[in-house]
């Protein structure tokens, strides 16, 4: 019983004794002098208790130092967690480094089949193939406290799935990289973010999609489309692979933000100023009847050495073009998409054995809580590329309209692992100039992805 409980304790009997005393006296005729005497032998009493209670206090205090070990201490539990961690830098300097790490690990399979492959390497027309493809990125990501993030990806693969058994203006498999098992270094920046100004600066080793022409519903070919036309615009002359270069971020205030990146043209690490490929992106963020949208105004220029058609001895112009990437939220259910994009039809590459004009693409997701499934997503695109009239005249070609449709349905298993089956269909494929054949090719197939 603790001190206060005593005394509550002591006090009730003292009023319980006088409201006592005061009924004797009335019953009784109790003089005064008795009563007050029977209050001072009461007080004398609770002195008493309380004077023992004191004294066992002080025996249980010693008795609880007495079983503490020497030199031990309560510590609470956020500065214990900080003693931790500075004895694990002292005894591990290398521990800094992990403090902060974050890693992600993603891996996607493809099994696809075609009906009628046209491809250069097929041995006639209407030939069916299988193929099967997989990727594997490994991603760290370090955030410092001086406002500042570095990040390194690491890519292999193997299997070109049906990349090289079609002709198209725009092929099924983004995610094909044919790398044979190979691991390289995929990107490896370093971000900072200015403290002054509302600016972000990113250099090193970009993927410039992931700046320019980047869509919420229609920018992933490991989750979302895999068509190349639907990943990114295909009228737009990326780097062929990621490139060295700097990005810029500006972000004003308000519905606003603007993106510029400028890299190496040909992304081979030599002569980076010779080619560059530059771009620049404003981004219109405005909240339609609340839901959040995205509106992409894009321009780009490719200063590598491109060839006129209609001259063949003009070899040193340069590549350009503007773009739109929109994207906006209806419901918590639908969102849609749509993309365009132009590029300047008189000059090609030399990379390249053909030329487009523009090309554009739409499309809606919706998510499957109407069907008890809410983590699921259903894709649905359509576009068409055209190609250049330059490029037509100059090969007597047909130069058709090439037109692309593409399903698929992203089937979540559990937190790390979902599966889609895909759909394709490719209308007048290659502007129906491939040599081995311009039928309507069908494409099905699915698609395995596991991430942690």
């Amino acid at each position: 019983m603790g001190q206060n409980s005593v005394r509550i304790s002591i006090l009730f009997l003292l009023i319980c004794s006088l409201l006592l005393s005061k009924a004797k006296a009335a019953d009784e005729d109790i003089s005064n002098a008795r009563l007050l005497k029977e209050i001072k032998d009461l007080k004398e009493t609770a002195e008493f208790q309380a004077a023992k209670i004191r004294e066992l206090e002080k025996r249980l205090s010693a008795q609880e130092q007495r079983n503490i070990p020497a030199g031990s201490e309560t510590i609470p539990a956020c500065e214990l967690e900080a003693r931790i961690d500075e004895h694990i830098n002292k005894k591990i300097p290398t521990f800094q480094l992990l403090e902060g790490l974050d890693m992600g690990v993603s891996i996607t399979g493809f099994l696809q089949s075609a009906r009628n492959a046209n491809a250069d390497t097929q041995l006639g027309p209407g030939e069916d193939v299988t193929d099967g493809s997989y990727s594997a990125d490994i991603g760290f990501e370090k955030k410092f406290q001086d406002c500042a993030t570095a990040y390194i990806s690491l890519h292999s693969g193997d299997g070109a799935g049906l990349t090289d058994d079609l002709k198209l203006f725009s092929n099924v498999n983004a995610d094909a990289s044919d790398c044979d098992g190979n691991v390289f270094l995929n990107e490896a920046w370093y971000e900072y973010y200015l403290k002054s100004m509302p600016f972000t600066v990113t250099f090193g080793k970009l993927d410039p999609t992931y700046f320019i022409d980047s869509n919420e519903y229609a920018n992933d070919e490991t989750s979302q489309f895999l068509a190349d036309m639907f990943v990114n615009s295909c009228i737009i002359e990326f780097p062929a692979d990621n490139a060295a270069g700097v990005r810029l971020g500006f972000k004003p205030g308000g519905p606003f933000e603007i993106e510029t990146v400028v890299l190496d043209g040909d992304a081979d690490w030599e002569d980076i100023f010779d080619g560059i490929f530059l771009a620049g992106q404003i981004n219109f963020k405005p909240h339609i009847f609340g839901r959040p949208g995205n509106y992409r105004l894009l321009a780009w220029r490719n200063n590598q050495p491109h060839t006129e058609w209609a001259d063949m001895s003009h070899d040193k112009d340069t590549g350009f073009g503007v773009g739109l990437s929109l994207d906006q939220e209806f419901t918590d259910l639908i969102g849609v998409f749509a993309r365009y994009g132009w590029q300047n039809p008189d000059v090609y590459l030399p990379s390249e054995s053909f030329s487009l004009r523009d090309s554009f693409s739409l499309g809606a997701q919706l998510k499957g809580s109407p069907w008890g499934r809410p983590d699921d997503v259903l894709g649905l695109a359509f576009g068409q590329i055209f190609p250049s009239k330059k490029y037509k005249s100059a090969n007597d070609l047909q130069a058709k309209t090439e037109s692309h449709f593409e399903c698929y349905y992203n089937f979540k298993v559990n937190d790390h692992f979902s599966f889609s089956p895909d759909l394709q269909l490719i209308w007048r494929p290659y502007g129906k100039d491939a040599a081995n054949g311009d039928g309507t090719i069908v494409v099905g197939g699915v698609r395995g992805q596991v991430d942690f």
